[in-house]
C-alpha cells in the first residue's frame, strides 16, 4: 500500500455518533469539515509504556510523524467496535478483547472533522506492524513528554495524549 483510496467511503456522523450521510475519504480529508468517525486505541505494555505508530510518508494526513497506537476510520456499514477490531488486526496483527472505552470528542483541523473514539488497552504481546505503518515502538512517560511540542508527534495524539494522560 502507498496511497489512500480517496474514493473510500465514510459515514458522516452528528456530534454524538448517528449517521446522518456519507462521503469519500477525498471529501472527508478535503477541507469539507464533514463529521465522520474514526478509532483509536492507546496500546500500554505491563510497564506503563506507551506503544506509538509511525504514519507512513504516504499518508495524506500528518506523513511521517508518531502516533497513537492505532488509528482509522469506521467505514460506512460498520459500528465503532467492528472498525477497532478490524483496524488493530490490520495495522499491529493483535486481536484484542475487552478494550476500555476512554472518551469521545471532536477533533478539527484546517482539512477535516472527526469524531474520536478513545479505547485503551494493556498487553503483554508484542505488536507486528503492517506495511500500513512505518514501524513502531513503546515510548515511557518521559520519552513522550520531552518529545511534546518538537514536530515529533501528530497534533492529535500530543492534544489527546495530554486530555487523557496529562499531568
Amino acid at each position: 500500500m502507498d496511497k489512500d483510496n480517496a474514493l473510500e467511503l465514510f459515514p458522516v456522523v452528528d456530534e454524538e455518533g448517528t449517521i446522518i450521510g456519507s462521503a469519500s475519504r477525498g471529501e472527508c480529508h478535503g477541507g469539507s469539515l464533514l463529521l465522520h468517525p474514526v478509532v483509536h486505541l492507546h496500546l500500554f505494555d505491563n510497564e506503563g509504556r506507551l506503544y506509538l505508530q509511525k504514519r507512513p510518508q504516504w499518508k495524506d494526513i500528518q506523513p511521517g510523524k508518531w502516533d497513537t497506537a492505532v488509528g482509522g476510520h469506521v467505514d460506512f456499514g460498520e459500528d465503532v467496535c467492528e472498525a477497532l477490531i478490524r483496524e488493530v488486526r490490520e495495522e499491529l496483527g493483535l486481536a484484542v478483547s475487552n478494550p476500555e472505552m476512554l472518551r469521545r470528542y471532536v477533533f478539527e483541523s484546517d482539512r477535516e472533522r472527526e469524531l474520536v473514539n478513545v479505547f485503551k488497552v494493556v498487553t503483554d504481546m508484542m505488536p507486528t506492524p503492517s506495511d500500513e505503518l512505518d514501524g513502531g515502538r513503546f515510548w515511557s512517560r518521559t520519552e513522550i513528554l520531552d518529545s511534546m511540542g518538537k514536530g515529533v508527534f501528530t497534533p492529535n495524539f500530543e492534544s489527546e495524549y495530554l486530555m487523557l494522560f496529562g499531568d
